[in-house]
């Protein structure tokens, strides 16, 4: 049951707040549920504010703190571990209006902004200054810089460029009481204290509302040549892998594809997947933007051939680069596309688990067999040059036999990664979905340490309660 307009809570927020900056429709409250993840509880909150200035996010957070009320902060609702949805009768925090590039520091390369700027408009205006923002996660035209932070998002360019945490300087966030805490700093190097700007960084919203960031800038990247490789198995692709990162390359993209995702592409038309996709098992995709690129991506391309690769397409200007770009960018839609070939309610679940370079093909195998032994559709993508990969299984959401197949191929995905000494999470972070994995994962007193941090910043539980820990 939701609040009514006359409840306490709801007139204590909204004294302090402005008129439309609270929501309380059922369609509003049903849209701020839950972010994109599947398998994940989400409750219904009791209202959504919007704040629009930090004052304003101390007075939510005073305000559910003296009722006793849960608050969950919200980005854009991208996320794919339940971290961003509700718990019944809670505040959801949404954090978009707060969206507001502050400054652009050229000559420190920073910027400084809210956390509710999209992340690809952030790049567009910094590279409006000749400067780079590189972090790219898939859904960067409409994720948020906050829910970066939040979940310590990656992309597409991290085995160059980094992932989110690799570009935050500096922090500020409202703590569980109302407190305003600036954390990090602007100089290039500083070490006096503890770190607890990382402590934030990947926090989830259990920790604070991050409501300000001071990110790092670079040079704008160089145009970048690339080269698409077809193997037979992925143990070639996987020694193809370890070949480029031996020699001493660092390229700005090294993406793979396994078989099942190498044949919806070429079954959508990409001219370099659409001869005999049945023989090949893996797909690399290789990209440099270093300014000897063309050198680079013909030694890469020469170690994939040494690797066995059944063909090696290299290009040798832009317009071929985007073509083999493309097959990447292509995943979704052709995943997307097979799914709509199948019956049902169908729906895709896209899994994210990270292993040591040198067992990424194991992984993959591994993928391959557990889609066979539960009777689905598995497709394997990832960054192959960090060893993280998403496996997207794909099924039929109104059928309770495929959802309980799907949760348990879910389940040994996690079981593969963790045996090959991986992590169950490269870039999505932990939320609902894989709190019970986490704990399998860390050692018991690296568990206790993150609760006692937990209790001292938000001793009444009351930030992003059931999120990351258990």
């Amino acid at each position: 049951m939701t609040d009514s307009p006359r409840s306490p809570l709801l007139a204590a927020l909204a004294a302090g707040l402005p008129d439309d900056a609270l929501l309380t429709g059922e369609d509003d409250l049903a849209l701020h549920r839950h972010d994109s993840a599947p398998f994940s509880e989400a409750g219904l909150p009791a209202v959504v504010v919007r704040p629009e200035s930090v004052e304003q996010v101390q007075h939510v957070l005073r305000t559910a703190r003296a009722h006793g009320v849960p608050v969950v902060p919200q980005g854009a609702r991208t996320g794919l571990a339940g971290a961003a949805n509700a718990v019944d009768g809670c505040v959801v925090m949404s954090m978009v209006r707060m969206n507001r590039i502050l400054e652009i520091d050229a000559a420190n390369r920073l910027v400084r902004c809210e956390p509710g700027v999209i992340t690809a408009d952030l790049a567009a205006a910094v590279a409006g200054e000749g400067l780079c923002y590189p972090p790219d996660p898939a859904s960067w035209e409409s994720c948020t810089i906050g829910g970066n932070i939040a979940t310590g998002a990656g992309g597409l360019c991290c085995v160059k460029y980094g992932v989110t945490a690799d570009y935050v300087l500096g922090l500020t966030v409202v703590l569980a009481d109302g407190e305003v805490l600036r954390t990090g700093r602007d100089t290039v190097k500083g070490v006096a204290g503890y770190d607890l700007t990382r402590l934030f960084v990947g926090s989830e919203g259990t920790l604070g509302v991050v409501v300000e960031a001071t990110l790092a800038l670079r040079p704008p990247r160089a145009p970048e040549l690339a080269l698409l490789a077809r193997f037979a198995s992925t143990a070639d692709a996987g020694a193809a892998v370890g070949a480029i990162i031996r020699a001493g390359h660092v390229p700005s993209a090294l993406e793979l594809m396994d078989r099942t995702t190498t044949e919806a592409v070429a079954a959508l038309g990409h001219p370099l997947l659409d001869r005999d996709p049945d023989t090949t098992a893996a797909t690399l995709i290789v990209a440099s933007d270093a300014p000897d690129a063309a050198g680079r991506v013909r030694e890469m391309a020469e170690l994939c051939r040494e690797a066995k690769a059944l063909s090696v397409t290299a290009a040798a200007d832009a317009g071929q680069s985007r073509q083999v770009l493309d097959a990447r960018r292509m995943v979704m839609p052709a995943l997307s596309a097979r799914a709509g070939r199948m019956p049902g309610e169908v729906t895709a679940f896209i899994e994210d688990v990270a292993v040591p370079r040198d067992r990424l093909a194991l992984l993959v195998d591994r993928i391959e067999e557990i889609a066979e032994e539960y009777g689905l559709f598995i497709a394997t993508v990832g960054h192959a040059g960090d060893g993280n990969l998403h496996p997207t299984v794909v099924f039929d959401r109104s059928d309770a036999e495929a959802v309980r197949r799907a949760k348990e191929a879910y389940d040994a995905i996690m079981a593969a990664g963790l045996e090959l000494g991986g992590t169950i999470t490269g870039e999505h972070g932990v939320g609902t979905l894989k709190r019970d994995w986490l704990v399998r994962e860390l050692p018991p007193r690296n568990l206790r340490l993150q609760r006692e941090i937990k209790r001292l910043l938000d001793p009444e539980g009351l930030l992003n309660p059931g999120k990351v820990l258990a």
